[in-house]
């Protein structure tokens, strides 16, 4: 058992918090800290009651020094970062300084340009050695699951991977004309920034949307889905031998597409300061203000999610083909826990990752990418904590 301190009180961390309190055994305790405090307190006094003790902690996690007082007080095994991706290294600068071992969701990324790259916290690895600590990038589905599905394939299935498709399908329904079911900041920048796939040892770019592909999506359907670039990408191409492509592809609905289109021409979707009524402001961020609240699409949504990998490679100098996926339903998602499966299925493997860092199953000083450890651990809990994975040897590919 063990103490993880939460930082972050939107709706993955809602999901993280639920599935601490669920899996007591491994959560004794618990600190929510974010910046609003009020956030962290409403999610303990909805969970209190339970065997997990919850506490909560004001603090801002742009300043180093206050995150080093907050882990100094509270004393984590494992900080868990669920703040935004602007933060990442603050709080691991933080985690060094207390020596404290370190998980996150997704990578950092400059707040005033979109570059979506590991190379920043790739750059703590030899610090996190000297410290004797772990940093575990990128424990939320993808990246997360789709780099541990990557690594049991490889384990399981192939002697090498020479073709990887990550496709990510949320085919829910929330009924507003335009929302993003997680950080509008966030998802408008993935989306808007070029895209790019790994092909024979280089990244090929593209333009914002440009490929797109139909897929049947097992449980859901056909869905239109276009290619972008996403950060497991660059680690999976290190990491997975035998590469010669891998790509990502994720399903949008017309009604989204039309509207960032519009937005677009106005420029609401820059990340370039204007000025306003004499003030600097930046129109992704005043946009990401007046769009619904990703946390408060819960009620509101149903369908299922689709995300998974498809894998072509060698084993005992065969071709094999294989799929792994999740299907995850909003409803049932948002009556488990009160949040859309967007949230869930980022939540659920941030507190996996959080568990097998914290209780020595993942274990190794240093900075590693989910894929780097063994994936049995996390593909059983994956099962019991509620995503569970299915498989296809005959899956329909991807041209």
């Amino acid at each position: 058992m063990g103490k993880a301190l939460i930082i972050g009180a939107g709706g993955v961390a809602s999901v993280a918090v639920h599935k601490c309190c669920q899996n007591s055994d491994a959560f004794e305790e618990i600190c929510i800290a974010s910046r609003t405090k009020a956030k962290c307190d409403a999610l303990k006094e909805k969970l209190a009651g339970g065997k997990t003790k919850i506490t909560t902690a004001q603090v801002d996690a742009d300043k180093t020094d206050e995150l080093i007082s907050l882990i100094e007080r509270e004393k984590p095994d494992v900080v868990l970062n669920l703040a935004l991706p602007y933060q990442d290294l603050t709080i691991m600068d933080a985690c060094l300084a207390t020596k404290t071992h370190y998980v996150d969701t997704a990578n950092y990324e400059p707040e005033d340009t979109a570059k979506f790259e590991y190379k920043w916290q790739w750059e703590y690895n030899d610090r996190f050695k000297e410290a004797g600590i772990t940093a575990l990038l990128g424990s939320g589905f993808d990246p997360g699951v789709t780099g541990v599905f990557s690594a049991y394939a490889l384990k399981h299935h192939f002697d090498e991977i020479n073709y990887i498709d990550i496709l990510d399908c949320n085919a829910g329904d929330h009924g507003y004309p335009f929302a993003t079911n997680f950080n509008p900041e966030i998802n408008i920048r993935e989306v808007s920034a070029k895209g790019s796939y790994w092909e024979d040892g280089k990244w090929v770019e593209t333009e914002p949307m440009e490929i797109k592909r139909v897929y049947n999506f097992p449980e859901v359907g056909e869905k239109d889905m276009y290619l972008l670039h996403h950060e497991e990408l660059e680690s999976l191409a290190i990491n997975i031998p035998g590469i010669r492509r891998i790509r990502f592809f994720m399903t949008f609905g017309e009604s989204y597409l039309r509207h960032l289109k519009c937005l677009e021409n106005v420029g609401m979707t820059s990340i370039e300061p204007i000025e306003f009524e004499g003030k600097k402001i930046i129109p992704l961020q005043f946009l990401k203000a007046v769009l619904p609240d990703p946390a408060s699409l819960g009620p509101r949504t149903k369908g299922k999610t689709n995300i998974g990998c498809i894998f072509r490679g060698k084993k005992d100098g065969k071709e094999k083909t294989y799929y792994v996926y999740n299907v995850c339903d909003h409803e049932a998602c948002y009556k488990e826990v009160g949040s859309q499966a967007v949230s869930y299925t980022t939540g659920v493997p941030a507190m996996i990752g959080a568990m097998l860092v914290m209780n020595g199953t993942w274990k190794g000083a240093g900075v590693y990418n989910i894929e780097q450890f063994d994936p049995d651990p996390f593909m059983d809990a994956l099962n019991r904590w509620g995503l569970p994975w299915q498989e296809s040897f005959t899956p329909e590919l991807v041209d």
